[in-house]
């Protein structure tokens, strides 16, 4: 799957469109991976931080839950 981007900068832009007008694509391809590496990497991060705490609290949740079995366990054994 390929897509062209226009995610370029006025003077990036400049660059390419005169490296390209001389015959050299492969730094049009490098920068504009450059920027799509660059423009990802918040995203992954957001993206880990959200993950870490959404299974962090799935873990607190499940001891609260057995925290509240055992007690509902003794009070059922206190009334007998």
């Amino acid at each position: 799957m390929q897509f062209d981007s226009a995610a370029q900068c006025a003077m990036c832009r400049t660059t390419v469109e005169s490296t390209i007008s001389n015959g050299r694509s492969n730094i049009a391809t490098g920068l504009n991976t450059g920027i799509l590496y660059l423009l990802s990497a918040p995203y992954l991060l957001v993206g880990a931080i959200a993950f870490l705490w959404f299974r962090q609290s799935k873990k607190e949740q499940q001891e609260r839950l057995a925290k509240f079995k055992i007690r509902q366990k003794v009070s059922q054994i206190l009334r007998q």
